[in-house]
């Protein structure tokens, strides 16, 4: 399985990115794809997840209202598209695999490398 993580970057504070994971080796349709960010000096958390084949979702409360995860079966990728982005939702975005519809770190087996997101206030 490989991961590729993109379309980081710099912004002000109330502007927008659109992260862009693309998956290979994977079967998608039994598949939990999702994101997850390291800001410095703190641990990982949990941003977004969906489940392939229903198209299900889960938020962390701090992404709730703010982003959306979606997937593009044709493309097979996933998007996180951020609004409203805030100074500290500056981190190193990474995109995963997992089994289950959790946000739980442990429970994602497959990473990719992280996009830096950089919120200037």
């Amino acid at each position: 399985v490989q991961l590729q993580a993109s379309g980081g970057g710099l912004v002000q504070a109330g502007g927008s990115l659109r992260l862009s994971c693309t998956a290979s080796g994977l079967t998608f349709s039994s598949t939990v794809m999702g994101w997850f960010r390291q800001a410095p000096g703190k641990e990982r958390e949990f941003v977004a997840a969906i489940r392939w084949s229903r198209d299900s979702t889960l938020y962390a409360d701090s992404a709730k209202g703010r982003f959306t995860i979606s997937r593009d079966s044709a493309k097979n990728t996933i998007s996180l598209q951020m609004n409203s982005l805030k100074p500290e939702d500056t981190a190193v975005y990474y995109c995963a695999k997992g089994s289950a519809l959790t946000s739980l770190g442990y429970d994602y087996r497959s990473w990719g490398q992280g996009t830096l997101v950089t919120v200037s206030s």
